[in-house]
């Protein structure tokens, strides 16, 4: 830990609020809230405190802390889950529908429309939803159409084009599908209420909606205007028509909220579930997807599920079921009370009709984790190439190699040695994953490629551990019994051995050697897996020789410019680093010099380059 971010752990505030891990790139790697910011934060950083590999992974990577105080504890999780979903933090679990499900939009408009959509926007719009299920967001579609009129074209019905007369009723006025607000027919203020209503029905609320019906048709009967008391009848009927369908499971009273998990901690992988009772009636599910899970509590992953929800929601049950205990539930409370204005039950039921409602809440949960691993192995198995396919076979590899590294050693007569490891995804180079290592323990001018692979190989493998993966699933060592000898001892030595097959790539005959087998296996040279290997080592040469030249052409330019009094090497590297080249250094001024290696240095190196080069004179 640094003195810096030693002392700002040192004062930090104790109201609630959101903090924010950067590692030192300054990029945010993990946002969390706390009730308290200093206790929260300075416990991450308590030596001997027992903390789980991700975490641990976590920390040694914090450089900074930058923290956000809120009024409430409430606040701080809303903050919280806009922070996740704008910056998806690399050690935060992430909450992802497993596809794009629709929702029914009740559009921001003057007259606003209501449709399906599957694209939510920040418009101000309305979102009901996600529908799960197809066939009840067309059920609630139809219910909606066949009860209200409303407009289903995109004109713009500002006040001046109505009253300009802009605008004619359509067929859907004449078939009494719309009440034609475009020419006047209907006022904003009747619509409105109309969209009230929809807004009841779409939250579930069918029995109050049917009360407001009711009370309508009984007015306007009183008033003797029995075709429109007719119509407000057929409402009724459409709506009862339409509550029949719903499954009825509990207390007709009580609007709930069922939240449940199925967690698969080997796949890193969840479902989090919530089904929605309103009325007493199940209105629809919906289930997030949770990913990254390794090391969090389920607690905690329940904590996040919910939070997520609530945090973007329209409507506020009276009571909130869990299937376990949260890590924290005062947050998950304090925002409920303060959206509904009043207490929220949030409960973990122990016994009887309600364990048995939340069993039914979890089964659906663990269905749904069962489908989505079945889909993802699907997904995988179309996308996985011939070639890899092949390799696996040819290889007896219990997986298909979908992450294949491979290293090979690059120096010129012993000296500048370097290491390359190069990284290939289903069968195409991953760049972005590419290494070179300096090779540090075997001394210049004396060439061994075993101490070089051993050192290489523990280095990216200590790494990996420490960051836990990403692991390969075949390593590839360029060379043959020797250099795979010593690749296996390294893998030995950071105790990962055996956890990715890795096997020797000898250039005479293209011999595969095994660890443990005496022989060599030989890969038909048709064997579109040969292709691959050959492919994979060859990038391994060409980025580790690309490697070394590029070094030993930084170390002969910092030659020249350790001919100049007083730059030593040290110096040479920071003007090659910071200017760029020695062309840069030649054109930069003394005052930019100055600035990467003080005044003195600064000019001896201006007065080398501005004296001229001493030429005999002519005869």
């Amino acid at each position: 830990m640094t003195d810096a971010l030693a002392d700002k752990l040192a004062h930090l505030p104790t109201q609630p609020g959101v903090y924010q891990h950067k590692d030192a790139d300054g990029t945010v790697i993990y946002v969390g809230k706390a009730k308290n910011l200093r206790s929260r934060v300075r416990s991450y950083f308590q030596e001997g405190r027992p903390r789980e590999a991700k975490t641990e992974a976590l920390v040694k990577k914090i450089a900074d802390v930058e923290v956000i105080v809120t009024d409430t504890e409430a606040e701080s999780l809303l903050l919280e889950d806009n922070l996740i979903k704008r910056l998806k933090p690399r050690y935060n679990v992430l909450l992802k529908d497993d596809k794009s499900y629709p929702f029914i939009c009740v559009k921001n408009e003057r007259f606003p429309r209501v449709f399906p959509t599957r694209k939510v926007r920040k418009d101000g719009s309305l979102y009901f939803g996600p529908y799960t299920d197809a066939k009840a967001m067309k059920l609630v579609l139809k219910t909606i159409k066949d009860l209200f009129k409303l407009r289903s074209c995109s004109l713009n019905l500002n006040p001046a084009a109505i009253e300009a007369g802009k605008y004619q009723p359509c067929l859907d006025y004449h078939i009494q599908r719309c009440a034609a607000p475009c020419v006047g027919y209907e006022t904003e203020a009747h619509y409105n209420g109309t969209i009230e209503q929809i807004k009841t029905l779409l939250n579930g609320k069918t029995r109050e909606l049917t009360d407001l019906l009711k009370d309508e048709m009984q007015r306007l009967a009183a008033e003797k205007k029995f075709e429109e008391a007719a119509e407000y009848r057929d409402r009724l009927r459409a709506i009862e028509t339409y509550a029949q369908k719903q499954k009825v499971v509990t207390d007709p009273e009580v609007d709930r909220d069922l939240f449940a998990l199925a967690l698969d901690r080997e796949a890193d992988a969840g479902v989090g579930v919530l089904f929605k009772v309103r009325e007493g009636k199940i209105i629809g599910r919906t289930h997030k997807i949770l990913r990254g899970i390794e090391g969090v509590e389920d607690g905690e992953l329940l904590q996040r599920t919910v939070e997520a929800y609530y945090a973007n929601a329209q409507f506020y049950p009276n009571e909130v079921y869990l299937a376990s205990e949260l890590a924290e539930p005062s947050a998950v409370e304090e925002l409920l009370r303060d959206k509904k204005g009043r207490k929220v039950e949030v409960r973990t039921p122990q016994r009887g009709e309600k364990v048995d409602l939340m069993n039914m809440v979890e089964a659906n949960a663990r269905l749904l984790l069962s489908e989505w691993k079945l889909q993802q192995e699907k997904r995988e198995e179309d996308r996985i190439p011939r070639s890899v396919l092949s390799l696996q076979r040819d290889l007896r590899l219990k997986n298909p190699p979908r992450r294949i590294e491979c290293f090979d050693i690059s120096h010129l007569g012993g000296t500048g040695t370097v290491a390359s490891c190069v990284v290939f995804q289903d069968g195409r180079p991953r760049k972005s994953d590419y290494r070179t290592y300096k090779i540090r323990t075997v001394e210049s001018g004396k060439p061994d490629d075993f101490q070089s692979m051993r050192e290489v190989v523990e280095r990216r493998y200590a790494r990996l551990l420490e960051e836990n993966g990403p692991w390969p699933d075949l390593v590839i060592i360029d060379g043959g019994k020797g250099q795979l000898s010593s690749a296996v001892e390294s893998l030995r030595r950071v105790d990962v051995y055996g956890k990715f097959p890795v096997v020797g790539l000898a250039k005479r005959l293209e011999e595969v050697f095994v660890p443990g087998e005496s022989g060599s296996t030989m890969i038909p040279r048709t064997s579109s897996s040969l292709r691959l290997i050959q492919r994979v080592r060859d990038e391994a040469h060409r980025f580790a020789v690309t490697a070394q030249r590029k070094q030993r052409r930084i170390k002969d330019l910092r030659s020249e410019l350790l001919d100049i009094p007083g730059v030593g090497a040290k110096t040479a590297k920071k003007l090659l680093t910071q200017l760029g080249s020695v062309k840069a250094v030649k054109a930069a001024s003394e005052d930019e010099i100055a600035a990467v290696t003080g005044p003195a240095v600064a000019r001896a190196i201006r007065q080398h380059y501005d004296t001229p080069d001493e030429k005999p004179e002519a005869d």
